[in-house]
């Protein structure tokens, strides 16, 4: 008998016919509840709501308001055939160096001069290309300057589409990745790239060129204004030639970028503002 009352308890907990009551709440109790949680819950979204449009009327869509990456911009080299940084091809076998030719040719191809001409401005060199905004009217989209790939001369593709890979004299390319507001050098002097081989590597890397001359980077591609804001922006880039680094062995090296206020290394990236590979060259001769 006590289960059939626990039976009958259960039930009437679930639908009380005599109140008319759905777990232990009549119907007007109910709605009362499901009131109370919409209207508690459509002000929390409310207010969720005006909380983010406020916050974004604080934004510039343009330019972020603050920067969490470092104020020295790193480096990095192409070609790479995969995550490594190792360059490692045998003059003889064509087709261990062809895919480094053909991955520079692909990087190349948006600085052809016929597609800069189209996209970007000629400057004028050797000072900073300022735009600045008019009061709270942006100056938007920012024009960008060119940087044609016949700057990069014997290691553009053009003359030689093997880039020096099939006479054992390759070219890397690096790259200096973007950081908004970036001025680098002082008084409109150019920053530049260096590159040597590691210490114990220093009798084998041989004789370098730069492309442009001295791996200077003209401050007429100085200040990057953002993805959005500059929506054309090449970076600039510069090409080292090894015209007689050691064959059949590992050489070290390390490139960086020089400019009065952009420190190298540091306590939070000792990589920032320099990049390190390993370059070899094998030869049957």
């Amino acid at each position: 008998m006590a289960k059939d009352g626990e039976k009958s308890d259960w039930k009437e907990f679930l639908w009380n016919p005599r109140t008319r009551e759905f777990l232990g709440r009549t119907a007007s109790s109910w709605g009362l509840i499901f009131l109370f949680y919409l209207i508690f819950y459509t002000c929390l979204a409310g207010m969720f709501a005006l909380t983010m449009y406020v916050m974004l009327q604080t934004l510039d869509e343009h330019t972020p308001t603050w920067q969490d990456r470092l104020s020295t911009p790193g480096l990095v080299i192409r070609p790479r055939a995969d995550d490594t940084f190792e360059i490692v091809y045998t003059i003889e076998d064509t087709e261990s160096w062809d895919l480094y030719a053909q991955a520079l040719d692909k990087f190349l191809q948006p600085y052809n001069d016929s597609l800069q001409a189209q996209k970007n401005h000629e400057c004028a060199p050797d000072k900073y290309f300022i735009q600045e905004d008019s009061g709270e009217v942006k100056n938007n989209p920012k024009r960008s300057c060119q940087f044609n790939r016949t700057v990069l001369q014997n290691c553009s593709g053009i003359d030689d589409r093997y880039y020096g890979y099939r006479e054992g004299q390759p070219c890397i390319i690096i790259k200096l990745n973007r950081v908004i507001g970036l001025l680098p050098g002082k008084d409109n002097q150019a920053p530049y790239v260096t590159c040597a081989a590691k210490k114990d590597d220093a009798d084998k890397i041989g004789e370098l060129i730069y492309f442009p001359p001295n791996g200077t980077i003209n401050p007429m591609y100085f200040p990057y204004y953002g993805k959005k804001a500059q929506v054309n922006y090449s970076q600039p880039l510069v090409a080292v030639k090894f015209l007689n680094i050691t064959h059949n062995e590992d050489v070290n090296i390390e490139c960086k970028i020089n400019a009065e206020n952009i420190p190298v290394g540091g306590e939070r990236d000792k990589f920032a503002g320099r990049v390190s590979f390993k370059l070899r060259i094998n030869s049957k001769n």
